[in-house]
């Protein structure tokens, strides 16, 4: 019988729901805007259920950003999304 791995466990940063890493969209901070995790430095987890609730998630950005501009958040969420969509 094969054995069974445990899956990591990540905590999404708007619902603070534990959920499987492999099933959330891993993003960083980089001088006050968000990018797709590149494989340094820092990040944090959105699930799929927090991703459309854009006003919860705004203000989770905002915090863990550390800055103010829901704006730019928002256009820059939504093209993250799009892009992840896509492939």
């Amino acid at each position: 019988m094969a054995k069974k791995y445990n899956q990591p466990l990540r905590m999404c940063i708007s619902c603070r729901n534990r959920e499987a890493q492999d099933t959330l969209l891993r993003l960083q901070c980089i001088d006050g805007s968000i990018e797709v995790f590149k494989g340094i430095g820092r990040s944090f987890y959105l699930c799929e259920n927090c991703i459309f609730e854009e006003k919860k998630v705004i203000k989770s950005l905002m915090r863990q950003c550390k800055s103010g501009d829901k704006d730019k958040f928002t256009n820059k969420l939504k093209e993250i999304i799009a892009d992840d969509r896509k492939s």
